[in-house]
């Protein structure tokens, strides 16, 4: 953040020295020390924040993907439901068609059988 030098941080703490004098120095170290410890405090609660804030946001990007693949999927599954089932449907209706001949053809050589002469029934 700052770049402080040993020069300019001796500088600074020789105008202290002579401000507030030697006496209350060390409890001006310490208020300082407490305010400094506040403010990293302070900004590592906002950078946490804000990486929550972010991971929060690309979660619900994911989400938001999820659930749209998911809506293809469905609709993709109903597409293949239905052309299942009308096929289906026209292998019963085609089953249900030809039924009816050979059952007749059946029935035909049934009677056929029954009639002929010299068998015994």
């Amino acid at each position: 953040m700052f770049d402080f030098g040993f020069w300019e941080l001796a500088i600074v703490l020789a105008v202290a020295l002579l401000v507030v004098g030697p006496d209350k120095l060390p409890m001006l170290a310490a208020k300082i020390g407490r305010w400094v410890g506040k403010a990293k405090r302070m900004v590592q609660n906002v950078r946490s924040d804000i990486e929550s804030e972010i991971k929060a946001a690309e979660l619900k990007e994911m989400l938001q993907k999820q659930q749209s693949e998911i809506s293809e999927l469905r609709s993709i599954l109903n597409e293949s439901k239905t052309s299942v089932e009308e096929e289906i449907e026209t292998l019963v209706k085609e089953g249900e068609s030809a039924l009816p001949d050979s059952e007749s053809a059946h029935s035909s050589q049934e009677d056929e059988n029954s009639t002929k002469p010299g068998q015994a029934s």
